[in-house]
């Protein structure tokens, strides 16, 4: 869909919605306060709106001449970055254990060696951090502190489940480290904010220079660059999700691009960053000189856990087993879309099935130069039926939407969104199965028949079909 309006027009309706986009952003922010259970409903008409005058400013862009692109997305990018740094977090407080886990590794300390409620670790506590509680409660600073849990010492604490090691792989942990050790103690989110908004205008430079090697056009990079959820997660709530997002789309561009050895050095590095990364994979093995891709990135992977492992032994899981555990991925109670099928094991099972199905689909109909579309499809597929609850997973699937130009996938992007800020299952089914909907007519509306014969032949080859039989001849001589 192209808005057909004059350039100077589009030009600026363009501008002033992307700027419009960064006052939205900034409002929110700064008026909502943290995401509270009695504000959830003004929480989803912010992301609403937001994404509305998104949606808007990126029509405009699609009629802005060629040479102005480039520059008002990277403007734009920079403006609604700006605006996402004008608060601290609003619906997380993860960057409070990212920073205590770089604090504590900055003292020479493993992250996975002690909780934070340990009082071993005591004397590194910031006040920012483990402020006095008030009245000798922390009732008044709920929800975004409460109390330390130790009973010993009268402090609140803004990380969350202080009661269990931290729960990342070792290269967040090191970025944890990096981004701790150029700022003292004192510096509260602002650091990882920065550096998010830093990883997330790299991700925009990138894709960029891949859409012009394409041959595509610049505006699509404005689907990441100006995306309302980039801002909140990757810069306000600074999810180190971000760096995983940018080392995977990095390694997949390397892959496609013929280095696979890089590709996978790249790809490594985001499975040890987020573990979710992992599934960009199969969408890059159409071509066996990719495969090389695979054990350079677990090298890279297991490489990067033997500093940890040799100061922590096996205690480098952390709590990921038990976040596991938590979150309903063991027993199969937290697929919202699964469980009106089946739940528990079997629901997990059926997750699993599904999940390597898209594997084998993308793996089967990607393009190994062009790989996006398969990206697309397996990260998408994979997080509806995992259906996270968390929007900063979706960071994942955008580059890729940015790549193929299949628009309609950010429809998922939307509805984990809006289940980040209303936490309601069924509320969720629904914006899920809208999500679906809108992915399928897209999908048949722009595919023709060629398409489906060609992802025909690449699933089936034609060693494996069935052959129709031949039309039965009729004798003509043989009529009386």
């Amino acid at each position: 869909m192209r808005l057909r309006l004059g350039h100077p027009l589009s030009t600026v309706i363009a501008v002033v919605g992307v700027l419009a986009l960064a006052g939205v952003i900034a409002v929110g922010i700064t008026h909502l306060g943290f995401l509270r259970s009695g504000h959830r409903t003004p929480f989803v008409t912010w992301t609403l709106i937001a994404w509305a005058v998104f949606v808007i400013a990126v029509l405009a862009l699609r009629s802005v001449p060629a040479r102005l692109v480039t520059i008002i997305v990277l403007g734009g990018a920079l403006v609604v970055g700006l605006a996402a740094l004008v608060g601290p977090p609003n619906t997380s407080t993860d960057s409070a254990r990212y920073a205590w886990d770089g604090i504590v590794q900055n003292a020479g300390v493993s992250p996975y060696a002690h909780t934070p409620q340990s009082e071993a670790l005591a004397h590194l506590r910031p006040d920012w951090l483990f402020p006095d509680k008030v009245n000798g409660t922390c009732d008044n600073l709920k929800p975004r502190l409460h109390g330390l849990g130790d009973g010993a010492d009268g402090h609140c604490v803004a990380i969350n489940r202080v009661d269990v090691p931290t729960i990342y792989p070792p290269l967040a942990e090191m970025w944890f480290a990096l981004v701790r050790l150029v700022v003292p103690t004192t510096a509260q989110y602002m650091p990882f904010q920065v550096a998010g908004l830093l990883v997330s205008l790299g991700v925009t430079v990138g894709l960029l220079v891949v859409l012009r090697r394409l041959g595509r056009p610049a505006w699509w990079a404005a689907l990441w660059a100006w995306s309302p959820l980039v801002a909140s997660e990757a810069v306000t709530n600074s999810h180190v999700d971000v760096l995983g997002a940018a080392l995977a789309t990095a390694g997949a561009v390397l892959v496609a691009f013929g280095r696979p050895i890089w590709g996978g050095i790249a790809l490594g590095a985001a499975t040890a960053a987020k573990l979710i990364p992992a599934i960009v994979y199969p969408p890059l093995l159409g071509r066996w000189r990719h495969w090389w891709a695979i054990p350079v990135g677990i090298a890279v992977f297991g490489l990067l856990y033997v500093p940890y492992v040799i100061t922590t032994g096996a205690k480098v899981l952390g709590y990921l087993p038990g976040y596991l555990t938590e979150e309903g991925y063991e027993d199969g109670s937290r697929f919202a879309l699964v469980s009106l099928v089946t739940e528990g094991d079997a629901g997990t099972v059926l997750v699993g099935l599904l999940v390597l199905a898209a594997a084998v689909v993308a793996w089967r109909l990607s393009d190994p130069a062009r790989p996006w579309s398969g990206e697309v499809l397996m990260i998408g597929v994979t997080f509806l039926a995992v259906t996270p609850r968390y929007p900063w997973y979706a960071l994942l699937l955008i580059p890729f939407v940015v790549l193929s130009g299949r628009w309609e996938w950010l429809s998922i992007a939307l509805a984990i969104a809006l289940r980040g800020v209303w936490p309601s299952v069924d509320a969720y089914r629904w914006w899920l199965g809208a999500a679906v909907l809108v992915i399928v007519v897209v999908t048949l509306v722009r595919t023709d028949r060629d398409d489906w014969l060609r992802w025909r032949d690449r699933l089936v080859p034609s060693r494996m079909r069935r052959p129709r039989p031949a039309p039965m001849s009729r004798d003509v001589s043989s009529q009386p």
